[in-house]
Formats: structure tokens, sequence, C-alpha cells
């Protein structure tokens, strides 16, 4: 096995068809093994990022770190945690793309950015030879959902500032399959992805959870059964639900596919590094790509397996722009049992399932919107879209639950009964008293990207001298 830094990958290697894995030595290797060459590759990272990142040589040299500190995997814990803000001031401080390109602007292909809801955009820059890698890594972890050349695959999410799809095209793209970047969003474009979905019968869907569901509940108003699209393969990243378990119930029930569960950030691109297999057990970190850990949200101390934390990545085959040691702010728990499939990374069995900023307290409670669409989700007799919200009334806070109903022709008798089921059910999950109120079928606004579930009004009704 070649130790080259950065690795230089066979741009015309595919596997048979019939193999589960893209690379066995490596996907299927002893973890103690993977873990030295995790070690080299981290340290041939670092050393790169020291050299030519005027940001970490800011950040490492007043946190005292230096590479050479970098004796064992371990030592990684020697190197500060940095965080979107951090990137944020840097790009104030070094305009327009910070100062942590580490190439050469002429090697660099691609200039990508986040959405900036959460402050100040930040840029991702993606040299020709990183991307080719990314290309490579994103194959690896697409083949393990079964994706082949035979495969046609419909990309339903925005090719704008996204990296979801991009990521998505150029690892089907590696593996030969052909693509359909069909997109997301424009007025109208779920009625037409019925009519294509129907004309082509790709074999594999890709977008978000929320948005699959809402291409089914619209082909069913078109008179189509969404089954009749023949996807084999639904492979999912932007937010949870794939790996919350009556969303993906509902997934199947509507389609009778594979799910597939995956993604990180856009920043840690390949951030398919957290990706699925066949055999639903979770999200595999693929640990040789990109290196994380689960840490205390508090102490930042790395959690043991079977605890939840928060995901800090660390790029391992990145010389444009790496970031190393990236604090998520998402929340996931891990585990290092084995799957059947035979790769011996850790996984995270409930996927990304929350944020550490969208999770509210409420009356002492952590509530987290994946735990309330599990509960929606696992009445037959509601739709599955909900919202939360939260208020305070005399000092007290409230959790009300908006969530619709199958039909507006369901008696009031009936009505209660569901409403009364929802509320109990809540109850019983969250250790707290819930509010429902139902609403009529379509009522709650769909979306065809990532779904907004929480509306805190308790930050509406602060003062301004609160």
């Amino acid at each position: 096995m070649s130790h080259q830094w950065p690795p230089i990958y066979d741009p015309t290697y595919v596997p048979s068809n019939n193999t589960e894995y893209w690379n066995e030595e490596i996907e299927t290797m002893d973890p103690g093994e993977r873990e030295k060459l995790i070690a080299i590759k981290l340290k041939n990272q670092v050393e790169w990022a020291y050299e030519y990142s005027g940001f970490y040589q800011k950040v490492w040299g007043e946190a005292g770190f230096d590479p050479s500190q970098l004796k064992t995997i371990d030592d990684i814990k020697r190197i500060p945690i940095i965080t979107k803000e951090d990137l944020r001031k840097d790009l104030i401080e070094n305009p327009p793309f910070g100062s942590n390109i580490c190439d050469r602007w002429d090697n660099i292909l691609r200039v990508h950015g986040s959405s900036g809801t959460t402050g100040i955009p930040t840029v991702i820059a993606i040299s020709n030879d990183d991307w080719k890698r990314i290309g490579e890594a994103h194959a690896r972890v697409e083949w393990g959902a079964g994706i082949r050349p035979s495969d046609t695959v419909f990309i339903a999410s925005p090719f704008s500032l996204y990296m979801g799809s991009w990521g998505m095209l150029v690892g089907a793209e590696r593996i030969g399959a052909k693509c359909f970047p069909f997109g997301a969003g424009a007025p109208g474009q779920t009625r037409m992805a019925v009519r294509w979905c129907q004309k082509v019968k790709p074999s594999v869907f890709y977008g978000t959870p929320s948005f699959a569901l809402y291409l089914a509940e619209t082909a069913r108003e078109e008179g189509v059964d969404p089954k009749e699209f023949g996807f084999k393969i639904l492979m999912f990243s932007g937010e949870p639900g794939a790996s919350i378990t009556s969303t993906r119930q509902a997934l199947i029930n509507n389609y009778d596919a594979v799910i597939i569960d995956s993604g990180s950030t856009g920043e840690m691109t390949p951030w398919m590094s957290n990706g699925g297999c066949r055999h639903s057990t979770g999200m595999h970190l693929w640990q040789d790509m990109v290196f994380t850990q689960l840490v205390d949200p508090i102490t930042t101390e790395v959690c043991p397996y079977g605890t939840e934390g928060v995901p800090v990545y660390t790029h391992l085959e990145r010389t444009s722009q790496p970031l190393i040691r990236f604090w998520s702010g998402d929340l996931a728990l891990w585990r290092d049992d084995p799957c059947s499939c035979g790769r011996t990374y850790p996984s995270l069995p409930y996927g990304i399932y929350g944020r550490v900023d969208d999770m509210v307290t409420v009356r002492g409670e952590n509530v987290y919107p994946s735990a309330v669409e599990n509960v929606v989700r696992s009445i037959s007799n509601l739709t599955g879209e909900f919202r939360m919200i939260v208020s305070r009334e005399r000092a007290m806070d409230e959790l009300t639950v908006l969530a619709e109903v199958m039909d507006s022709n369901y008696s009031q008798e009936k009505i209660i009964k569901i409403k009364n089921e929802l509320e109990l059910n809540l109850s019983t999950t969250l250790g707290i008293r819930a509010n429902a109120q139902l609403k009529s079928p379509g009522e709650l606004e769909r979306t065809q990207f990532k779904a907004q579930r929480v509306i805190d009004e308790r930050d509406l009704q602060k003062s301004p001298d609160d």
C-alpha cells in the first residue's frame, strides 16, 4: 500500500459490479492497522497546513502547537478545535478568501460558498487535484450504497451554494453512472420531477428526506404511485430523517427502495465521509478520508463509543483549504459495532440527528426536532409534516406541535383521538407535556429542500433590554 501524500488515484479504476467494496483492503482493514495509516496521513496533512496556511500558523501559534508535537494519533487532542466563526473572522481580516487557501490560486478549480444564513458566508476553495480526490472518495461511498455504472442518478437538490448536489454528481460520474442533475427549488419543479421520473425511470434518487416525501405526496396528487418511478436506492443528506426510524419507514413505504443516509458539512467536502451502506446500520465514518471524533460539547474531550457528542472533523487528503479539527455543531451518537457489510469503520447508528443550536430546552428538558419527527411520523393518521412552536406563558415554557391529519373528513371524535394519541406519545418520548394542534392536509407549507421545523417564540418575546 502506497503512503504517498497527497495520494494520487487511478482515474480509470472501477471495481467489478458484483463486489461490495470499492477498496476492500482499506474498507475491511483491522482498525488498529488503519489507525497507523491515518496517523501517517494526519502528520502529512498537518505539516502541509502549517507550512502553507497563514491561518493555522496564527491559530496554532497562539495555542502553542506545532507539528513536531504530533507523535501518535492520540496527539491530535493537542490541536485546537476551530469553528466556523474562526473562519469568518479570518475572511474579514484577509478578504476575500481568507488565509487558508494553502495552494497557488492558479491551482484552484472550484470556489463554493456557504449560504451565510447564520452569519458571514464562508468560502470553500477546491483545487483540481483535490476535486479528483473528492470524486474518488464519494465514489467509494456511493459504491457502498449500491450505485453502479448501469444506474441513472436523479439529483433532486439545488445546484447552487449547497455542496450536496455537486458532491453526489462528482461521485456518480466517477463511478460511470448516468446522471440527471435535475435540481430543486424552482416554482413548479416538484410536479415537473414527477413527469421526468415517470419518463426516465431513474434507479437512484438523491436529495433530502423531506423533499422525497413531498415528491411522493405530489405524485399521488397527480394520480401516480411513486413506486412506479422505479427507484432502487434513495440516498440522502442535508437534514435528519433518513436515520429516523419512522421517517425511514415512511420513505420505504412510499418507494420500496433501499434508504442510505450520508453527510457531514459542506466545508468538510468530501462530506460523504459520513455515509451509510445497504445494510442499514447507520452512517459509517470513513476515517481514512476524513478523521472524525465525537467530543463532549462542554469539555471537548473525546467521547467513548456508545455516547453522544459533537462530530469534530479533520481532512486527511486536502491540499487546498484543509480543515483540521473543525467543530461541526451537530449532534450524534457513535459506536464501533461490526457491520454485516464487512467494513470496520465506527458508525453513527442514528445519523446526524440534530444540532447543538437546534436543540430547544423546554422546562429543563432538551428537545430535538428529530425526536418530535419520529413521534409524528409513527402515527398512521398523520401526514408526517409538522412544526414545533416554543412559547412562554406566565414564566412557563410551552411546547406546541402542529401536525396534519391524513384526511380532512375525519370525524370530530377521531380528531380528538388522534390528538390525544399524539400528546401522549410526545409526553412519553420527550419527558414533558406537549400540546398538539391538528391541521388539515396540506395546510403546513412544504419544502423542496431543507425543512425548517422550529419556531421559538421566546426569542421574539424578549424585550430590547433582556
